[in-house]
């Protein structure tokens, strides 16, 4: 096999293909109308893993103002060339910032706090769970709220695809060729709550022929955040909202 990435890489093509993914995650659908029923209309939104702006930009268009915080460069730069494409009135209420979402200090509070599409599971449970509730606590107003959407564990303990070599999503590109995905390894370690997968992306051009391919580990961490969360101040404020099928939002309080 072919040297293994990192996920969204500067070279990769998870974070070339992000919009292409996520457009035919039918799971997905529903997120934005959670996210926006959290903040007072026309309320401030600090979205921790903003990526290429798809929920930044959604929001903004509700009428909320956004600030995106992201860690991959490769994200950040898709989002920016769309702010360009957006009307001035829109695009003036989102703000870009590349940083680390565990250490990240704006220096100012915001109404909502959100960490959508599994963002928190990217980095490992323990302190990099707590450093980042402690951003969402550190960022929120009094009586704000914190959304964080994790996956299920039990999701997270399905094996792989019976056949690797059958892709797991085939999908056409702005380009007028294909993205297929195969799910090459999958391993879900329960003693440490650790799912690692490494997928392959391949670019297929109009005729079917590679036009590039990139194989990449993506790894999730799941535990309870009740307890991590707890320390940042962060209260839990109701059950979690099911998404999809495969994950759920949890709605933490700062008192």
């Amino acid at each position: 096999m072919a040297q293994t990435r990192p996920y969204y890489a500067e070279k990769g093509l998870s974070a070339a293909f992000y919009d292409t993914v996520t457009a035919a995650d039918r799971r997905l659908e529903g997120d934005l109308d959670v996210y926006a029923r959290l903040a007072p209309p026309g309320g401030t939104i600090l979205e921790l893993g903003v990526g290429t702006g798809r929920l930044a930009i959604a929001l903004a268009e509700k009428g909320f103002r956004v600030t995106g915080v992201d860690i991959a460069p490769a994200m950040l730069a898709q989002a920016q060339a769309k702010l360009a494409e957006l009307p001035s009135h829109v695009a003036g209420r989102i703000e870009l910032k590349r940083g680390d979402m565990t250490a990240i200090d704006l220096g100012r509070t915001f109404d909502l706090v959100i960490c959508p599409y599994f963002t928190l599971a990217h980095v490992p449970r323990g302190m990099a769970w707590k450093n980042t509730f402690l951003t969402a606590a550190k960022h929120l107003k009094p009586g704000g709220l914190a959304a964080f959407h994790l996956p299920l564990a039990e999701i997270m303990r399905l094996p792989g695809p019976d056949n690797p070599e059958a892709p797991v999503l085939d999908e056409p590109t702005p380009s007028g060729g294909r993205l297929q995905l195969f799910v090459l390894q999958r391993e879900f370690r329960e003693e440490v709550g650790r799912l690692d997968q490494v997928l392959e992306y391949v670019e297929l051009d109009a005729r079917g022929g590679v036009l590039r391919r990139s194989a990449e580990r993506l790894t999730y961490y799941l535990t309870d955040p009740e307890p991590l969360a707890a320390p940042a101040g962060l209260a839990v404020d109701r059950e979690p909202v099911p998404l999809g099928g495969v994950g759920e939002i949890h709605v933490f309080l700062k008192a």
